[in-house]
C-alpha cells in the first residue's frame, strides 16, 4: 500500500490486473481503496476466502481476460504488478490503450511492474537449485535456468523437477528499459513520469551509472500518467 500512496492515489477506486490469489487486492481494499479485481484463472475462486472481513462494496472481483472484459467506470489508479511483459509488444500496447482510454480517469496513475533487461541479461545461462521450502512457496525440489535474448530482449525461464527433467515449465518474458517502455507508450494516452528502482525512486532523466537499475533489480516499477483533460 506505500506504493500506491507514494506514487498513484492515496484514496479512491483502483483496478488491479492480474490480481491472482487476491491478496493485494484485498490488502487495498482492507487499507480503504474501493478496489475492482481482474484475473483470468481459477486463483480468483479463492479471493472471496479472503474477504470475508471485507464490507460490502470494497471488493469486486471478475474471473476474466483484461484483454476483454468490460468494466463501465474509471479508476483512480490501475496497479499490474509482477506480469507486464507476458505476451508480445502488441499484446502490452492493446492493454496500455484500455488502461489509458477506458479505465485510468484523467490525471490518474498506473502502476507497473516492468522486468529489466539489464539484470536479466546478466543472469543468462544462470542455474539455481531450490530444495523444498513451503514458507517460501516451493513444496517440492526444483531446478531454474535462465536464458536471455539479447536480439528480441526476452527472458526464457525455465522450471523441472530434478526427478522428472523431460517434463520443464518455461515462461518467455519481454523486458522493456525505460527507453523502451517510452517508445511502447507513444500513442496509448499515458505518459512515463518516474520509475521505482529499489530504494531508488528517479524522474525519466539520464541517470549514468544507476548500479540499482544496471546491475541489482530485476524488474522496476513504472509510474505512468494518463494525459489529463485540457
Amino acid at each position: 500500500m506505500d506504493l500506491l500512496r507514494a506514487h498513484a492515489s492515496p484514496e479512491g477506486r483502483i483496478l488491479e490486473l492480474g490480481s491472482g490469489y487476491g491478496s493485494t487486492a484485498v490488502a487495498a481494499a482492507l487499507a480503504g481503496y474501493v478496489v475492482t479485481a481482474v484475473e483470468v484463472s481459477d486463483r480468483a475462486d479463492f479471493t472471496a476466502g479472503l474477504a470475508q472481513d471485507l464490507a460490502a462494496g470494497c471488493l469486486t472481483v471478475h474471473k476474466a481476460d483484461f484483454y476483454e472484459v468490460q468494466l463501465d467506470q474509471r479508476f483512480d489508479a490501475v496497479c499490474y504488478w509482477n506480469g507486464f511483459g507476458v505476451g508480445s509488444d502488441a499484446d502490452q500496447r492493446r492493454l496500455l490503450r484500455r488502461i489509458g482510454s477506458e479505465w485510468l480517469r484523467p490525471g490518474g496513475t498506473a502502476l507497473i511492474d516492468v522486468f529489466n533487461p539489464f539484470v536479466w541479461a546478466g543472469w543468462d545461462g544462470n542455474e539455481e537449485h531450490r530444495m523444498p521450502n513451503a514458507a517460501a512457496g516451493y513444496d517440492h525440489e526444483l531446478r531454474e535456468r535462465v536464458r536471455f535474448d539479447p536480439v528480441t530482449c526476452t527472458v526464457v525461464d525455465t522450471w523441472w523437477e530434478p526427478a522428472d527433467p523431460d517434463h520443464p515449465i518455461s515462461q518467455t518474458l519481454r523486458c522493456y528499459a525505460p527507453a523502451d517502455l517510452m517508445l511502447l507508450l507513444d500513442g496509448t494516452g499515458l505518459f512515463l513520469t518516474g520509475i521505482a528502482v529499489g530504494d531508488d525512486v528517479v524522474s525519466v532523466s539520464p541517470h549514468s551509472g544507476m548500479s540499482s537499475l544496471l546491475r541489482e533489480q530485476y524488474e522496476y516499477l513504472a509510474v505512468v500518467t494518463a494525459v489529463a483533460d485540457s
